[in-house]
């Protein structure tokens, strides 16, 4: 028997095939670079010159697009420091709807700062307490440059909200606000309930169909529902409706019962009392005074056949989301099946249904304009699905600032005038501080120049020299000089009307703060070997079970 060495320190505690790093070099620097990685990765595509990511996910389905929650989403990142940063970045997506590729950039900055005062020798924890010291005093300098009288608003004033969304959506879609932003504001201002606090962002829908351009696209109060009606009634107007979830067809009985027939009459018998009982549940909606049955399940063809009959429409939605919706937008109550008797009480009303073909493909286009417009459909128009997506994520974002906007509807100045007075007054700030996190205090505010630098790289203009003069005319006392990127100058944004959402700097501020020094905390990280069975990249095709 040869002789077998016992394991000794760490490898004696540990089951086989574990992984231990520990100390500054080994995983204190190691988690800073790969967040590092990350942020490189999204920062190119910050401001409304970003670039676009091509990101191919483990389904084979192809992004293009610069917008951060979705390129981090799709690239399943392994890293668990790098992780962090993906949960800070959602987490903003989650309460804002913008700024989640602000926080990961600048978390990755502040991070950039942070090795280089470790490798300057201070200690992690002086890094963290300098950190949550500039963090607090950065939020405190953010209340300070909020705009005066910007704290009241109308949100159903169509003006302010343009106002207020136009950065949000320029950030995706560079060039497009103007005509983006006038439809989303019309979108959310019809379905903004008269508390504005509750506004609900799944009131607001999206529907895309390809071909035709941007100028085609339109808002549609109510719903626009893919595919065309079951029965040959095409257009209905002011109907009453009735919404069946679980299909209009023959219920078949759950007990099993055996029918013996003598004769041919008693077989026409037979076969007419199922008839005369599916006209009689048709008749019984035809009596309420419903003029259209909507089915979440199939709708059988002798049931089709006296709708016909009786003229009702008949459509069928087959996702239960979706006829919840509906419901919503008619005011109607689902019923389980069809009974002999309808109550009035649980009827919808729309003012149309009508079935219109958009660019080859048939929609029907449910409005409900009188009653409280509770949903509203946002119809997009483009050349391909790439586009189509890009331009959903752009509405997403404006109803998300829109929801923001109903909370909290104070503005900062956007184009990184903001960020350069927070670069600058921190950095002033550090001076009065006597500790090692003075060190750290003015690399937290440095960090600040990224956005700035970021925006001018983006759209090819000399960053030092815009840094330096908006260094310059900040330190006159002009706050609110930002970059111009159109002429590539630096001007008063007040004059440009380039404001963002005090909350997005707010909480992005707050996420990338806490992530960092969430990933500075830790100086071990210990992995137990992976359980076995197959990896996940070896599943046999059609067997994912993420989507």
């Amino acid at each position: 028997m040869g002789l077998q060495t016992q394991a000794y320190g760490i490898q004696s505690m540990l089951k086989e095939g574990h992984k231990h790093l520990s100390g500054l070099d080994e995983a204190v620097i190691k988690n800073i670079d790969a967040c590092k990685q990350l942020s490189t990765i999204t920062r190119t595509s910050l401001g409304p010159n970003g670039m676009n990511k091509m990101v191919i996910n483990h389904l084979d389905k192809l992004f293009v697009t610069s917008d951060t929650a979705t390129i981090v989403n799709e690239l399943e990142i392994q890293h668990p420091a790098a992780k962090i940063l993906v949960l800070a970045g959602k987490a903003q997506q989650e309460e804002i709807g913008d700024g989640a590729n602000l926080v990961v950039s600048l978390a990755g900055e502040h991070l950039q700062g942070a090795e280089e005062l470790i490798r300057m020798g201070l200690h992690p924890s002086d890094i963290i307490i300098g950190y949550t010291k500039a963090s607090n005093k950065a939020v405190e300098i953010l209340e300070g440059l909020v705009e005066e009288g910007s704290n009241t608003m109308d949100v159903r004033n169509k003006d302010e909200v343009i106002l207020r969304m136009k950065a949000a959506v320029a950030s995706k879609q560079y060039g497009q606000e103007d005509i983006l932003c006038p439809l989303i504001a019309d979108a959310c201002i019809q379905v903004c309930p008269k508390n504005p606090i509750n506004f609900n962002v799944d009131n607001v829908r999206v529907a895309k169909l390809l071909g035709g351009g941007l100028h085609n696209c339109t808002t549609v109060r109510g719903m626009v529902l893919k595919g065309d009606t079951v029965g040959s009634i095409k257009r209905i107007d002011k109907a009453k409706v009735v919404v069946i979830a679980g299909g209009v067809d023959t219920t078949a009985t759950e007990t099993k019962g055996t029918v013996l027939i003598h004769s041919a009459e008693q077989l026409e018998n037979y076969a007419k009392t199922e008839e005369a009982k599916v006209e009689e549940l048709i008749k019984a909606v035809a009596d309420s005074g419903a003029k259209v049955i909507v089915s979440g399940a199939a709708v059988g063809e002798m049931a089709l056949h006296f709708c016909e009959r009786y003229k009702i429409m008949v459509l069928k939605i087959g996702s239960k989301f979706e006829l919840r919706r509906f419901c919503r937008t008619t005011g109607a109550v689902a019923l389980l099946k069809l009974g002999s008797a309808v109550n009035p009480d649980d009827l919808g009303y729309v003012d149309s249904i009508s079935v219109e073909e958009i660019g080859g493909a048939r929609v029907t286009v449910v409005k409900n304009e009188q009653g409280g417009n509770s949903v509203t459909t946002v119809l997009l128009r483009a050349s391909t699905d790439s586009i189509l997506d890009d331009l959903e994520r752009a509405v997403d974002d404006g109803v998300n600032t829109y929801k923001a906007l109903c909370r909290d509807s104070r503005i900062v100045p956007g184009a990184a005038a903001t960020e350069i007075e927070l670069a600058r007054k921190l950095k002033e700030f550090s001076f009065s501080e006597t500790g090692l996190d003075q060190y750290a205090i003015a690399k937290f505010g440095e960090s600040f120049e990224m956005i700035p630098k970021t925006l001018a790289e983006n759209a090819g203009l000399n960053a030092m020299e815009i840094i330096s003069s908006l260094y310059a005319d900040h330190s006159s006392g002009n706050v609110k000089v930002g970059i111009d990127l159109e002429t590539g100058a630096c001007k008063d944004i007040s004059t440009l009307n380039i404001w963002d959402l005090y909350v997005t700097k707010f909480h992005a501020l707050k996420y990338a703060a806490d992530a960092v020094c969430t990933v500075l905390r830790v100086d071990q990280i210990i992995m137990s070997k992976p359980a076995g069975g197959p990896g996940r990249r070896d599943q046999p095709a059609g067997m994912d079970n993420e989507d």
